[in-house]
């Protein structure tokens, strides 16, 4: 598993982050393609994991961003212009094939999705991190309810990323 300091990219906001968590893939894919299908959510599956947040919220009368669309991503539709938006993030920074940095504000928590690619052996590895930071009480009991379900959205988004197809 990788440790802290192997996300030099993110080093100024680990310290401040109540929840890190690194999930890593491999493919041959490039960081547009992981980036476009990990984040296209086109298979029901995919759409039922991110509802599964929406009564969780509701329950704890939180006001959050709204569903991804169910609409195909392409490569070229990835940007890496901070205030630029993809799916219900906002570019934060990036780097064409090193990483992109993306983020989420609600009013219980504001997240950081990060998508780092390691290409230096013959297959590349994607690092997805997770940055979560509780703006109030309400966020740290939306996000470790819904922690086991992030998990397996997480999962299920590297591969659908590292298994793009144009």
């Amino acid at each position: 598993m990788p440790t802290y300091t192997d996300l030099p990219e993110l080093a100024e906001l680990l310290p401040e982050a109540d929840v890190i968590d690194v999930k890593t893939a491999t493919g041959s894919v490039t960081l547009r393609e992981f980036t476009a299908g990990a984040l296209s959510l086109e298979s029901r599956a995919g759409q039922a994991l991110f509802a599964l947040r929406v009564p969780v919220a509701k329950l704890l009368r939180l006001e959050m961003t709204g569903m991804p669309s169910r609409t195909r991503l392409r490569p070229e539709d990835v940007s890496f212009t901070p205030g630029d938006q993809l799916a219900f993030f906002t570019v934060d920074r990036g780097e064409e094939e090193h990483y992109l940095l993306l983020k989420v504000t609600d009013n219980h928590l504001f997240a950081y999705l990060a998508i780092i690619v390691d290409d230096s052996g013959p297959v590349r590895a994607f690092k997805v991190v997770t940055l979560v930071h509780y703006l109030r009480t309400a966020g740290r009991l939306y996000f470790n309810l819904i922690r086991p379900f992030h998990h397996v959205a997480i999962r299920f988004m590297c591969g659908s990323g590292v298994n793009y197809r144009r």
